[in-house]
């Protein structure tokens, strides 16, 4: 810059104009695609056993219904966080909401199981875009608030979650399956509707070298919430870790951008090389240990909660299954709606735990206590149980998963530097649904046949060691700033 005027970053901008009218409507939208997530993945739960009886299908058909969602998710996860770190996160959520719709409301029309299960792996390549939406958001919070709107950000999948629980409820018994599908798409389209007035990024913009859009943006933050923007020229983290490198040495000057505004970074800025280059600096010295710790807390998270979704029904029907007095089948099926609802309510209290630990004992402190307690609610279910009692230690894990599935959506954008910060979550994310995936096929069929005892063991297992990789992870985010590269990330990390 040099002509001695003051600069200020994205994250000093935000902080200064503060939570406002802005992110409220940020928040809204973002929300929106969350209770689309939430009400997709939900209804698996319902839909299965619904097909299976219509079209008489086998337990593992039954299974594959749900894991092809998880497999379209591994794939659009990686897909779309590589998009969106290279193209922006509008054009990445634009484009999954669209898939999300089309084939959420077309996979109600399906004529076979074939074409369904085409449909709802169309589906989950769609929901797979569900980091971008979180790390946008992510990206208009001021540093100090930010654990605790992320919160609120998450109560959104718990809405969606009790949503479908009551919509399952009510169209399920007597519209059945393809109703419940058809409305659940729904969500998905307000995506679409309001997307003309979804904002770019403004730390993406600037990472980018765009600073006058950047700026245009920061600009209707200013004028939302009644404030006005820092004096001074904005300038990423990008250029001011080169400037100070070039005073250091008159070498460095050779590698640095120039004083143009429009000069992308692209010697730092792993996203115009390609998805291969984003995936080799997750997995570089300084980012390695954090993205593999990464990658086996949302296995366990995924196949955790995923879990105990589908075991709250599976439960119910294993105990007509593998004990001699056998329920009638509308009854079961009215008691698993019933279940599943009232499981659902367990994300409440999940919630307001997390917004009451994430800023004060912190990210890690909180996940790996949650993970810890989350195994001391399943272990009275190694044998069999009463219903009511199961019911209710099912809600206390369901409480427990919550909280750390919540925590880690806040942790894992805040490790990452912007220009790998969506492809680190989606990748991330992308493990996360292999669990989901690995879920039904493994632990679920334990339940089908008769092997509970098996099943909960694999849950505690997984969910412990996911506890202690928490407790593994090199750092604590809470109050740090957001980096825009590597080198400052690692600079954050060290204060």
């Amino acid at each position: 810059m040099g002509d001695g005027s003051p600069e200020y970053t994205v994250d000093e901008a935000l902080v200064a104009m503060g939570f406002g009218k802005f992110q409220i409507l940020v928040l809204a939208y973002a929300g929106m695609g969350w209770v689309s997530e939430a009400m997709e993945m939900m209804l698996l739960s319902f839909v299965g056993p619904a097909v299976q009886s219509a079209w008489g299908l086998s337990s593992q058909q039954e299974s594959f219904i749900t894991s092809v969602v998880f497999a379209g998710m591994l794939v659009g996860a990686y897909t779309w966080g590589i998009v969106s770190d290279k193209h922006g996160r509008r054009k990445g959520f634009l484009i999954t909401a669209t898939i999300t719709f089309g084939a959420g409301f077309l996979s109600a029309l399906s004529p076979n199981y074939t074409s369904l299960i085409l449909l709802r792996c169309l589906v989950g390549v769609g929901l797979g875009g569900g980091p971008v939406l979180s790390s946008w958001f992510l990206e208009f919070i001021p540093a100090p608030n930010r654990g605790t709107w992320m919160v609120v950000f998450s109560a959104f999948w718990t809405l969606g979650t009790i949503l479908e629980a009551s919509l399952a409820w009510f169209v399920m018994p007597t519209l059945g399956w393809r109703w419940l599908l058809g409305l659940s798409s729904l969500p998905s389209s307000l995506l679409l509707v309001f997307y003309w007035v979804a904002p770019e990024s403004p730390r993406y913009l600037c990472l980018k070298g765009r600073t006058t859009e950047a700026i245009n943006v920061l600009e209707r933050v200013a004028r939302l919430n009644g404030t006005k923007l820092p004096s001074g020229n904005l300038v990423s983290d990008l250029k001011i870790e080169l400037s100070e490198k070039s005073t250091l040495s008159e070498d460095a000057r050779l590698i640095s951008p120039t004083e143009n505004e429009d000069t992308s970074p692209k010697e730092m800025d792993s996203s115009d090389m390609g998805g291969i280059s984003s995936l080799s600096m997750l997995l570089s010295p300084k980012l390695v240990r954090s993205t593999l710790l990464l990658w086996v807390v949302f296995f366990g998270n995924a196949f955790s909660y995923y879990g105990l979704v589908l075991l709250t029904t599976e439960l119910s029907s294993g105990h007509s299954k593998c004990t001699p007095d056998k329920l009638q089948s509308d009854k079961l099926l009215d008691t698993g709606y019933r279940d599943v609802f009232i499981a659902s309510f367990a994300e409440l209290p999940g919630l307001l735990i997390s917004a009451a630990m994430v800023d004060r004992l912190g990210r890690k402190l909180s996940m790996s206590a949650m993970f810890f307690l989350c195994c001391i609610f399943l272990l009275p279910l190694v044998i069999q149980q009463s219903q009511g009692l199961t019911t209710s230690l099912l809600f206390g894990a369901r409480i427990c998963i919550t909280a750390t599935f919540t925590i880690v959506y806040i942790y894992a954008p805040e490790i990452y530097p912007t220009s790998v910060r969506t492809t680190g979550v989606g990748v991330a994310s992308a493990m996360g649904r292999i669990g989901g995936m690995i879920c039904p096929l493994v632990a679920v069929g334990l339940v089908h046949g008769c092997h509970q005892t098996a099943s909960i063991l694999l849950f505690e297992i997984v969910i412990f060691l996911s506890g202690v990789c928490v407790l593994l992870f090199p750092f604590e985010t809470k109050g740090c700033e957001l980096s825009d590269t590597v080198s400052s990330n690692s600079k954050n990390q060290s204060q």
